[in-house]
């Protein structure tokens, strides 16, 4: 199969996973009801997952358990994704996202906590970097530099969101985001849209709605450049979003820039399955 493909299968299979030996906790947050784990003790960390996903990415991976180990481990389901409320107005989404971050650590009475975040998550981390940086101890952004305005007012995604609505998956975005030479063929983009129709919990019209919501995501260059919350940026060498990153470091250099070779955004060489990704979560917080 296609390495592209098993990435989307894979994000759909971390989606329909049950939560592993973590019990469920709800939030309300502003009216949507928010689902989370917290498990562990010690300096509050907090895991955004990516987008069409869950949080059942971190548990599948073994992150929250390696985690748990030193630290509290707070995970949730972003609104519109998992167990969490699919809200389908896309005023529901873009900084309500980073905001929810802020009303579980209030639920939780944590005052700051290391705030980590992959693609969508990462693009979450990236906005509440200016909205409210006194919450964090440190931030790290995978697989993500957050929204430019381009981005966030891009024409093509109305085009991709209208996909996902009607057809569960975007093929203009699997396209986009494929790397070099791993372009999926019309057969195999069917394997994972027969998957996601059969997800309970997947909300194809929420999941659009959210993607409409990017446009109150967008963090402009000043603002990035003026972060001064210690930041790690990690992207394999693979992943769609490296030169986002790459510039990323060139506005905020004194983020570290850890670069993984051979390592994709999703997928069998994806990163939130790679053994680097929590080593160096661990080092840098060490740091």
């Amino acid at each position: 199969m296609n390495l592209f493909i098993r990435c989307i299968a894979l994000l759909l299979c971390f989606a329909m996973a049950p939560a592993l030996a973590f019990d469920d906790n709800y939030l309300d947050a502003n009216g949507v009801k928010i689902r989370y784990i917290d498990t562990g003790k010690g300096k509050a960390i907090v895991l955004l997952h990516g987008g069409a996903s869950s949080l059942e990415s971190w548990t599948s991976e073994g992150v929250v358990d390696n985690l748990a180990r030193d630290f509290r481990v707070i995970a949730f389901d972003a609104r519109g994704h998992g167990k969490s409320d699919s809200p389908r107005d896309p005023a529901a989404y873009g900084r309500q996202q980073a905001l929810d971050v802020v009303r579980i650590l209030d639920a939780l009475n944590i005052q700051r906590a290391q705030i980590i975040g992959f693609s969508l998550g990462s693009s979450t981390v990236a906005q509440l970097l200016t909205l409210h940086p006194e919450r964090f101890l440190t931030a790290v952004q995978v697989g993500g530099a957050g929204r430019t305005p381009d981005e966030a007012t891009d024409p093509r995604i109305e085009t991709e969101a209208s996909e996902i609505a009607r057809d569960c998956i975007s093929r203009s975005r699997l396209m986009r985001q494929a790397p070099a030479g791993m372009k999926p063929t019309e057969e195999e983009i069917q394997r994972p849209i027969i998957s996601c129709r059969a997800d309970k919990n997947f909300d194809p019209l929420a999941v659009a709605a959210s993607l409409r919501g990017y446009k109150d995501q967008a963090v402009t260059s000043v603002q990035r450049a003026a972060v001064r919350v210690p930041t790690m940026g990690i992207v394999g060498t693979l992943d769609h979003t490296l030169k986002a990153m790459q510039e990323l470091k060139t506005i905020r250099p004194a983020m570290k820039l850890v670069l993984l070779e051979g390592v994709s955004h999703t997928g069998k060489t994806g990163i939130q399955g790679n053994p680097r990704l929590v080593t160096e979560i661990r080092t840098f917080i060490a740091e």
